[in-house]
């Protein structure tokens, strides 16, 4: 990966959430509670985050 990134910690459970919550969680590649995933800091990650923001955390701004 080039340019920044960002590690994204899912706090929140997929359970009894729309379909299209749980595909954006697949998307940004977490599935399970606590899983991390760092991703490149773009427009459409940052979108995807703000989908479910309430199920997830950003911890930092990993360079």
């Amino acid at each position: 990966m080039t340019g920044k990134t960002l590690r994204i910690e899912q706090i929140g459970s997929p359970i009894r959430r729309e379909n299209d919550q749980r595909a954006t969680l697949i998307g940004l590649k977490l599935n399970k509670l606590h899983r991390v995933s760092t991703l490149e800091d773009t427009p459409s990650v940052r979108g995807m985050i703000r989908k479910v923001q309430h199920l997830v955390r950003v911890l930092d701004d990993a360079a």
